[in-house]
Parts: structure tokens; C-alpha cells; sequence
């Protein structure tokens, strides 16, 4: 789409250098064909060195730009982008590609839907009522239990087990809102990427990124009623127990435990080797190696300090 009648579209005026855009990506990301926008300024950082062809960006973090990015200025950069992503969206079913590509040894039930250009590798079982999405790849010696759907692009590495009921690749929770309170969804154009080793539970559902990817690292183990949103990335090794949602674009390092029920806010990391007790709510990054519980979010020595306290007064208090 030409730069000029993408601006149009969104409502912004531009009738600067003409550029052949093919899509959206983060400002680290963006390959100079593609647009992106500024809309935390936590990201600021990331500004001054973008390859991005024309940025949607405020008028005072305009002048941070480089010089080979075009600044389309707009006081609503995030509405902007969303405006722009339906676009780039994919179609929701190919009409024309290949048929699935199933490697040798493989077992699929009969009922298993595939989309286009699907391609499943060496000794991989599929049960009954599964649906693979277009592009989808499935490594060697995974297992899918019924029922799972996996929506398009999606990547599985090899030796995975993925639980009855898993919905791997819907939308991330996109919304960016107009002065008036509209809703308007940023089309999610990232993907799922689950590397090897990884099981899943039972009615699980894991995101698609906005932009990029997903990503689930080998060797996870996730338990049933998962929920792990766009943009996320969970370290090797981690243990994410029932119940767990881990907002938009939270990091785990590797080998972190996550007890039931707790849950993350977005845009944030937990260090290597970290444990969250049951029902703990981590609101900020927090270090690694270090057990932790509560909510507010403290150390767990600390938080056993403080019932303890807390129970030794209401008993003084008599209540």
C-alpha cells in the first residue's frame, strides 16, 4: 500500500517522499518497507535507531526520528496503527495454496481440518476434531490431543504434547480507544512460536503478537486453564501452573515457577529462577532467584511475617 493513501485512510495529511509499505512491525522490527509507531514513551529508546519507512509518532518525540524514517505525526499514535493493521491483516481462510505436507510415521484421526501450506513433520499424531491454520508448521514426534485449534502461522517445535481443548494463535487483546469511547481492534499480525519439549494443558489459550512473536521456550510445562496473552515471551524450563494469565508482553527468564491463580501485569520481567506463590499478583519486574507472594507483591518470608503479625493483633483485638 502506497505511504500517501495509507495516510489518507487513517486521516493524516502527507504529501511528502512516496513508499511502497507491506506492513507493520515493532520500531526495533520494522524493515524499511514497513511502518511503526511510537505511543510509550518507554520505548523512546527505541526511536533513534528504527528502520522503519514512516513512524506514527507525537509531535514532540517527532524530532528523535532518524533521518531515514518519516514521521507521520499524529496525537493518537496507537489509534492511528490500529487503523492501519486491518490492512495487513491476512485473510481469515486461504482460497489458494498447497495441501498439508505430512511427514512419514505420522497418525491423523479423519476429522482433522487443515488450512493451506501446512506442513507436519516425522511421527506426529493428531486425535480427532483438531484444525491446523494455513502456514502452520508442526515438528517431529508431537502429540495433539482432541480438539486443539491451531490458528495460522503458528509454529510447534518437536516433541511438544498439547492437551485437549488448547486454542494456540487467537488475537491478543488489541484495542486502542477514541476519545468518544470506541473500540477499535489493532489486528494482530504476529505469531505463536512454541519451541521443543514444551507440554500444554487442557484448555489453555496462548496469543498471537501484535507484531512479532509469541514465544514459548523449550522445555515449559504448562497446566490446564492458561492463559498467556500477546507479546509474551516464558523462559526455558518454566513451570506455569493452573489458573496462571500473564498479561501482554511479560517476560519470564528461565526455570520460573509460577504458582495457581497468580498473574502478571503486562509490559514486564521476572528474573531467572524466580517462584510466585499461589494467587500472587506481580504488578513490576522483580530479580530472579527469589521466592516470592502476596498482593501486593513482596518476598515470601516477609509476607509469612506479615499474617503472622496481622493474626497476632486481631487476636489481641479480640475480633
Amino acid at each position: 500500500m502506497r505511504l500517501s493513501e495509507l495516510a489518507r485512510v487513517v486521516g493524516i495529511e502527507y504529501q511528502g517522499v512516496e513508499k511502497e509499505i507491506v506492513g507493520i512491525g515493532t520500531l526495533k522490527g520494522a524493515t524499511e518497507s514497513q511502518i511503526s509507531f511510537l505511543d510509550n514513551p518507554k520505548y523512546l529508546k527505541d526511536l533513534a535507531d528504527t528502520k522503519a519507512a514512516a513512524v506514527f509518532v507525537s509531535e514532540k518525540f517527532s524530532k528523535y526520528l532518524p533521518e531515514s524514517s518519516i514521521a507521520l505525526v499524529t496525537e493518537e499514535p496507537y489509534l492511528k496503527v490500529a487503523l492501519a493493521s486491518k490492512f495487513f491483516a491476512p485473510e481469515p481462510m486461504k482460497k489458494v495454496g498447497a495441501e498439508p505436507s505430512i511427514g512419514e510415521g505420522c497418525e491423523i484421526a479423519e476429522n482433522v481440518t487443515f488450512g493451506k501450506d501446512v506442513k507436519i513433520g516425522r511421527a506426529v499424531t493428531i486425535m480427532p476434531g483438531c484444525y491446523i491454520g494455513d502456514n502452520s508448521v508442526i515438528m517431529d514426534n508431537t502429540l495433539i490431543y482432541p480438539n486443539v485449534t491451531i490458528y495460522h502461522d503458528t509454529v510447534i517445535g518437536k516433541g511438544c504434547i498439547i492437551h485437549a481443548g488448547t486454542v494456540i494463535g487467537s488475537d491478543g487483546y488489541g484495542f486502542a480507544h477514541t476519545k468518544d469511547g470506541k473500540h477499535v481492534k489493532l489486528y494482530q499480525l504476529g505469531n505463536v512460536v512454541i519451541e521443543d519439549d514444551v507440554e500444554i494443558g487442557a484448555n489453555c489459550a496462548i496469543d498471537r503478537g501484535a507484531l512479532e512473536s509469541t514465544l514459548i521456550k523449550s522445555g515449559v510445562k504448562i497446566d490446564n486453564l492458561v492463559h498467556i496473552a500477546h507479546n509474551c515471551e516464558v523462559g526455558e524450563y518454566s513451570l506455569i501452573t493452573g489458573q496462571v494469565g500473564l498479561s501482554g508482553s511479560t517476560k519470564l527468564g528461565r526455570n520460573v515457577v509460577m504458582g495457581g491463580q497468580s498473574g502478571t501485569a503486562g509490559h514486564l520481567e521476572i528474573g531467572p529462577f524466580a517462584t510466585i506463590a499461589a494467587r500472587g499478583g506481580v504488578t513490576k519486574s522483580i530479580e530472579g532467584k527469589k521466592v516470592y507472594a502476596g498482593f501486593p507483591l513482596m518476598e515470601h518470608k516477609r509476607w509469612l511475617k506479615l499474617n503472622a503479625l496481622l493474626s497476632r493483633l486481631l487476636e489481641k483485638k479480640k475480633l
